[in-house]
């Protein structure tokens, strides 16, 4: 889930089009065998060459030519924004892939389901018996039923790897400090009060894209009960902006910045600074997704690093992964489905799991690598105890942007807590009136 500015995003648009243009499409008739000679599948995600995702997908793309002769899989890497911003256009056009990784949830995945953008993945999911591989709390996003609401419904997308928010830190930097691993949010705070005493600003964050509305939500979840989530993210009840969630979420994440646990100028920053600045040792915590234990894995060279569950909450940002849909324009349909299926098989989980990544279908004693395994215990904890409670930009078409203008203004201090949740709120009000809610 390596994401990357959408400013070239229509450029590289463009680019993919005439690139997709020449590589020849066939009807959807095709599978494995002599029906599928000569024909290409075209693959996009965005997943980075060194992440567990991206090597297992590497494998499975192997694993798929092996096993389909004459077919070729022409990958595109495309980064997050730029499928994000453009994903309903390409979509409906000629120039849509065969298979694509995408975003869950309500605002992207339910959209363009509604959308009819997507096809009905239903009957492969019984077929192919991934309905019994996914657990039903992982299975939520996969749904989504007439108004594009996740959970229930018809299955548009088969994820194949899970997900949480959790905290990374610099074991070196804790050690030099005198600080333990916090249990509860009072010792959190004072481990981040004792490096602003030393000089060091904690936490490394991104307000320019999703890192910094994590933690904001992160913070509201230190309050909520899954009934709050659940009124959030499936619209079960009425969400108040002003209510102790979200109203200390605001509060505190504005008095963080104060306080010099977060950097001013953090506001500009994208995904991919806060982690080089991680990885380089310049930030002792960063708060984000598994997504980047496999790339730390690979890069961290100069000190001893960890992660822990965030202190003080029993719920916690984290789904199922992004999902893998097939477009309804995709050319080579069952090409796709053959694809994702492959990607469900042991030897492909299992490579994700010791590779730093969330499986869904390992072995379980396939797993060697001691920090994997303490990854997917701690995702086992969150799933077990139902603490999985989704991501912020989820419930309305557009709320990643709001929320990220949002967040921003709370970095810059250009405007107070109670501003900027009123701003968020509008959106969301105005969706569910355009749903009928």
């Amino acid at each position: 889930m390596f994401r990357t500015s959408r400013t070239a995003a229509l450029a590289a648009l463009a680019a993919a089009a005439l690139a997709l243009s020449a590589c020849g499409g066939s009807s959807d008739s095709g599978s494995s065998g002599g029906g599928s000679q000569g024909k290409t599948l075209t693959l996009w995600h965005y997943e980075g060459a060194d992440s567990a995702m991206g090597k297992a997908w590497a494998e499975a793309v192997k694993e798929f030519e092996a096993s389909h002769p004459g077919v070729k899989v022409k990958f595109e890497a495309k980064g997050f924004e730029q499928i994000q911003k453009t994903a309903g256009m390409v979509l409906n056009s000629d120039q849509a892939p065969d298979v694509m990784e995408y975003n869950k949830g309500n605002a992207t995945a339910g959209l363009l389901s509604k959308q009819g953008l997507l096809t009905d993945l239903s009957e492969q999911a019984a077929k192919r018996g991934w309905d019994k591989l996914l657990s039903p709390s992982l299975q939520t996003t996969a749904k989504y039923d007439q108004r594009g609401i996740m959970g229930s419904g018809k299955w548009y997308g088969v994820p194949n790897y899970g997900e949480y928010v959790m905290v990374y830190y610099n074991k070196d930097a804790f050690k030099k400090q005198g600080i333990e691993v916090p249990t509860t949010f009072d010792e959190f705070t004072a481990a981040l009060d004792t490096f602003v005493k030393a000089g060091i600003t904690p936490i490394a964050t991104a307000g320019a894209e999703y890192p910094a509305q994590q933690i904001f939500y992160q913070l509201a979840l230190t309050k909520a009960a899954r009934p709050w989530v659940d009124s959030f993210q499936l619209y079960k009840g009425k969400v108040d902006f002003h209510g102790p969630e979200l109203t200390y979420a605001a509060q505190t994440f504005a008095d963080w910045v104060k306080k010099g646990y977060i950097a001013k100028d953090s506001a500009g920053l994208k995904a991919e600074d806060m982690g080089v600045s991680f990885i380089g040792g310049k930030f002792p915590i960063m708060i984000s997704g598994s997504w980047w234990y496999g790339r730390f894995q690979s890069e961290i060279k100069d000190f001893e690093w960890g992660s822990f569950l965030f202190p003080g909450a029993q719920l916690t940002p984290g789904s199922s992964g992004n999902i893998w849909v097939v477009p309804e324009k995709a050319k080579n349909k069952d090409l796709a489905y053959d694809f994702i299926d492959i990607t469900m098989k042991k030897e492909v989980q299992n490579l994700l799991g010791n590779s730093g990544g969330v499986p869904v279908a390992a072995d379980p004693s396939a797993i060697q690598d001691a920090k994997s395994k303490e990854l997917i215990e701690n995702f086992n904890k969150l799933t077990t105890s139902d603490g999985l409670a989704f991501y912020p930009d989820w419930p309305a078409p557009g709320y990643y942007d709001v929320l990220v203008s949002g967040v921003q203004e709370l970095i810059n201090g250009t405007k107070q807590p109670a501003q900027v949740l009123d701003e968020i709120a509008q959106p969301y009000n105005d969706n569910l009136a355009d749903i009928g809610n």
